[in-house]
């Protein structure tokens, strides 16, 4: 009775090693896991920046573009104020020579 008490008492102890060390193998997992969390949350602000600078990057064009429309339209209006101008001197010249 007694050899079997102390065969318990060493399977007890057995276990709660066990135990133990299966404690410290989660703590372990759980750190592993939180850097692959932080890793992922990395990686989601990388890729959600990305999709903000494609964004910005294309609005930046379409201003541009926009700009460079109206700045054709403006350029256009002025070539067309100058040939005004210049007739109007022309004219202005030939009446004065008459």
């Amino acid at each position: 009775m007694e050899s079997e008490f102390i065969k318990l008492t060493e399977n007890v102890n057995e276990i709660k090693g066990l135990i133990r060390t299966l404690n410290e193998t989660l703590v372990q997992i759980e750190k592993r896991l939180s850097r692959l969390e932080k890793v992922d949350s990395i990686e989601h602000r990388v890729a959600v920046n990305q999709i903000d600078l494609s964004d910005i990057k294309e609005a930046i064009e379409r201003i541009e573009n926009t700009h460079n429309n109206q700045i054709q339209h403006i350029n256009r209006r002025l070539d067309s104020h100058l040939v005004k101008i210049a007739r109007t001197e022309e004219e202005l010249f030939m009446l004065k020579s008459k």
